[in-house]
């Protein structure tokens, strides 16, 4: 996937140097592939187990597990960070590659119209063609609607927003406002990458690596710039939405997340400065984690709410944990994980795909597995294993082969 977005790690010119007509050796980031591998399919497993939260989801379990929330308290605030990182580390790739014959030409209209091919082009299509089903299972699911799909699906055009709870309309991008925030970032983060490869954008990414350079120096970076967004935004835009317009706080911390990948993997120096300190990311991981688990046994999920200081303290720490978490997370993948192996070129091709499709297979079957009487366990292995098996299937025998349907899901 590419992170959706970036499908393939690349050749790359190092922008840490002076610019030059010699490139440097070929480059891949094998780990980075591997990580977005890993985290997509984590979401497989995270939707899932909505199903059997208390938060509310699009289709709910009337039996809840408290382990499953536990454990997805912490991959909230690991899962989506990375892939906007990862991202933006892709993005440096993909801005570095150069077609042969035309190696002075600026890459950033041609980084413009790949993105709008495998972005734009298959968040539309999806959220004709793949969320609408999503939105029907909840209707039926509610009692909201009682008909087919086939008298549901015209309301569709209607273009009435979509509301928690299924108490709006029928159009949404669901699951897919990562492809449509991964989108627009790609686009309005194009003067900074081409401020980025100037004079004084390569002083400003030599004084990123002296900070960083330090002990714990990027957590510290990271952490001041992302919280300090937060306190100015959060207070007007509180709450996660995935609907952009009144989600601008969750939309400048992932836009940060964004540029961090992309600076940080952009000259090869960083790279090793990264996973010599990897210790100290985990230990910073392990001490946010004990922080997170500690306040949610010592205060009621009210004083949280409640107490000014109380949710002043969770919050900035579970965001010191989300940095934390994404640095440790790319520091041991690229120490570990920047191998090679046969199957991963298919992994990676099938793995936006994978995405585009696995919340509205979750969803479909969830809907009639919930009405056999399976319990919490039981139900999640079972509504697991087949939305793979399904989503899988999908991918070889309707996706891969075609060169509409590849486009239609932002393969090459």
């Amino acid at each position: 996937m590419q992170t959706p977005s970036n499908p393939t790690p690349t050749d790359v010119e190092d922008l840490s140097l002076p610019p030059a007509p010699r490139p440097l050796a070929s480059i891949r980031r094998y780990d980075l592939d591997w990580l977005r591998i890993i985290a997509i399919l984590t979401l497989l497993f995270y939707h899932t187990g909505m199903i059997y939260v208390s938060w509310g989801w699009h289709i709910q379990s009337a039996e809840t597990s408290q382990v499953f929330e536990n454990v997805m308290r912490w991959l909230h605030r690991w899962r989506m960070p990375l892939l906007f990182f990862i991202s933006g580390a892709g993005t440096y790739f993909a801005l570095n590659r150069r077609p042969k014959g035309n190696a002075s030409s600026s890459p950033l209209p041609r980084y413009a119209w790949e993105r709008t091919k495998r972005l734009f082009f298959p968040l539309v299509f999806g959220m004709f063609v793949i969320v609408p089903p999503q939105i029907y299972f909840e209707w039926l699911f509610r009692g909201r609607f009682t008909g087919s799909y086939a008298g549901f699906y015209p309301s569709v055009f209607d273009f009435v927003p979509y509301e928690d709870g299924g108490t709006g309309g029928a159009f949404s991008w669901h699951h897919l406002w990562f492809v449509a925030y991964l989108f627009l970032y790609s686009l309005i983060s194009i003067p900074v990458f081409r401020w980025l490869r100037t004079a004084g954008g390569q002083r400003f990414t030599d004084r990123i690596g002296r900070l960083i350079t330090r002990p714990g120096g990027a957590l510290w970076l990271m952490g001041l710039a992302i919280l300090a967004s937060q306190y100015l935004t959060r207070p007007f835009y509180p709450d996660e939405t995935h609907a952009l317009l009144n989600d601008w706080a969750y939309f400048v911390e992932n836009l940060l997340l964004f540029w961090f990948g992309y600076v940080l993997i952009s000259r090869r120096s960083f790279w090793q400065v990264l996973t010599d300190q990897r210790r100290i990311f985990l230990a910073a991981t392990v001490v946010f984690t004990l922080v997170l688990y500690g306040m949610r046994m010592g205060y009621t999920p009210q004083e949280i709410d409640d107490l000014f200081w109380v949710d002043f303290t969770y919050f900035t720490n579970g965001q010191c944990l989300m940095i934390a978490s994404v640095l440790a997370t790319i520091a041991y993948g690229y120490k570990y994980l920047n191998v090679d192996r046969p199957i991963l070129p298919k992994l990676n091709e099938a793995v936006y795909p994978f995405y585009i499709l696995h919340q509205t297979v979750i969803v479909g079957i969830g809907y009639y597995l919930l009405q056999t009487g399976l319990g919490v366990y039981s139900g999640f292995l079972v509504i697991s294993l087949l939305s793979l098996i399904i989503c899988v299937s999908l991918y070889l025998l309707l996706i891969r082969p075609f060169k509409l349907t590849r486009f239609l899901f932002g393969m090459k």
